[in-house]
This record gives C-alpha cells, structure tokens and sequence, in this order.
C-alpha cells in the first residue's frame, strides 16, 4: 500500500480534490498535464502557513523595534505612524491596517542595510514567542501545509510565498521552515537603494513603503517577480482573493484553496472579525468563484507539531 503523502489531513473531499488535482497535473498522457515548469504553486504566509493571532507576528517585531528606538530618540513617540504603536492603541492599530504596520516597520529600519535587517530578523525569530500560545512564532506552522508544500515539491511544482508580510522578515525563516529560498519569497517591501559604504557595496532600506503585497497587488507583483501564473494557490483571507481569482482564470486546470479558520480549541476561530485581514467575500462567493474552502477544524488531524 502507497505511503500517505498527507497523513496530517483527513480523508474526505479536500484531500481527495488536491491529490486528484496533483494526479491530474502531472499525468503526461492526461488531458490536465502541465509541463513541470509551469507547475507553480503560490501560498500566503500569514494565517495560510503560520499563525496570525493574536496579531501579526509582525506586530510583535515591529513593536519591540520601535520600543527600542524610542528609547533613543523619545521625541518619535508623538509622531505618526509611531503613537499607537508607542501606546500600545490596539483600536488605532487595527484602523491603519496592516499597511499602517508596515510602514511603522519600513520607518524604523530606514537607514538599515538589507544585511543588517537580516542579522535583527534571525536573532528575533529564534527567541519570539507567541503571547497566547507561549511557543515560538517559527514553530507555530501548520503541519499539514509542511506537508503540502513537500508533496508539491515532490511532483514538480516550483512553490512560492506571496504574502501582504514584510519580505525580508519572512526570508529570514522561510528556508529553514518551509524549504523555500529567499528568491521564491514575495513580499511587501521598503524602497531601496544601492550605495558604496567604504569599499563594499550595499542595499539600504529606505523609510518609506514601496509596495504593500495585498489584495489586487498580488497578481501583480506575480507577474513582475515570478512571471508565470500559478496553478495552484492556497489564501486565507480576502487579501489573497484576487490571486486565487487569477490562478482559476488561467487555461488549463488550476485549483485554489483558502483555508477558514474555524477551529477555536486547535487554534483560533475567525473570520469576518479580523479587522487586520478579514475573511468575507471569499467565504461567502468561494462556490461561486470556484474556490475550494479547507477547514481547519474538519480537515486537519494535526495543526502544529509537538
């Protein structure tokens, strides 16, 4: 008997959809083949792949960083965007958005080289811990989407995150974590510039947001960084509607999967609630768009390991 290639995911029309699809995809006599190299896959980070809640992680990032640049410069804890932050307003905080999050966070790192922002983000991610669950962020992935992405791997597919987080925050785990390099990583991003700092030259960050990866971004900044359209992606909230949208409207078979949290003893329960990244209209139009809705009480058998 074959081995489980998805042991962490219950039987049932969910598995069964994507193995069927894998199957389908991969067939070289079938009529669904697709050549390996167009096999791409696209995942989001947030909530699709780690956990989101109680908040972003990168909150947690951002808000310890500007804590400690207020320490050096106090008169920054007046100043927009960093008042809330400074104040710890979770309602001001939610109504900037994810995108107020992440100009805090391209406002305090500007100045900083791409390297050392790398050096800050590695040293955070192997000492953060969730607040609720008491774990660290990086070990509050979901294993039946390691899982997934090796199943993928293993017939071809080339696998990507595209995800409204900070780009270089999720390179800073994303190898060690998930096997997927910094190249394969999509993000929201500061602007950069080049710049010789004595005899080496360097990639600084700027204090200023250059692009937020979200929504009708994501296709977008598909097609400038990947520049294939996926065949299978897998989102969480109506932030990754537009590129589920754009991997279904493609030719040839494609399959898009968002995945509902709805598992309050495993995890977390929300949707519509989350002001951050919302779950509404892709709930509420998957059938119609074609979207195959996951749940993550009914059919993940594990969510985090250990």
């Amino acid at each position: 008997m074959a081995k489980d290639p998805l042991p962490s995911w219950r039987a049932g029309k969910v598995k069964s959809a994507i193995l069927d699809f894998v199957a389908r995809v991969t067939d070289p006599g079938g009529a669904d083949f697709v050549p390996a190299p167009q096999r791409i896959a696209a995942f989001d980070n947030d909530g699709t792949l780690w956990c989101e809640r109680p908040f972003l992680p990168q909150f947690y990032f951002a808000s310890e960083r500007l804590d400690a640049l207020v320490k050096r410069e106090p008169e920054l804890a007046g100043r927009v965007p960093f008042k809330p932050y400074v104040e710890r307003d979770l309602p001001a905080i939610k109504q900037l958005g994810k995108r107020g999050l992440l100009e805090v966070v391209a406002a305090v790192h500007g100045g900083t080289t791409v390297d050392e922002f790398a050096a800050i983000a590695r040293e955070w991610l192997g000492r953060a811990t969730n607040p609720k669950l008491g774990r660290r962020f990086v070990d509050l992935v979901y294993v039946p989407q390691l899982e997934l992405l090796d199943y993928l791997r293993a017939n071809g597919f080339k696998c990507f995150i595209v995800s409204g987080g900070g780009i270089d925050l999720i390179r800073g785990f994303a190898e060690n974590v998930y096997g997927i390099p910094p190249e394969q990583v999509v993000g929201s991003s500061e602007r950069l510039h080049f710049e010789m700092r004595g005899d080496k030259g360097v990639i600084v960050k700027e204090a200023a947001l250059a692009s937020f990866d979200d929504r009708e971004v994501k296709p977008v900044n598909i097609a400038l960084h990947i520049g294939r359209r996926p065949i299978l992606v897998f989102g969480n909230s109506d932030g990754d509607l537009a590129m589920m949208r754009y991997a279904l409207s493609g030719e040839g078979a494609s399959l898009a999967l968002l995945l509902h949290h709805d598992d309050a003893t495993r995890e977390f329960e929300y949707d519509r609630d989350y002001v951050i990244s919302p779950l509404s209209e892709a709930l509420e139009k998957a059938g119609d768009y074609g979207i195959t809705l996951v749940s993550m009480k009914g059919d993940w058998d594990r969510v985090f390991a250990g």
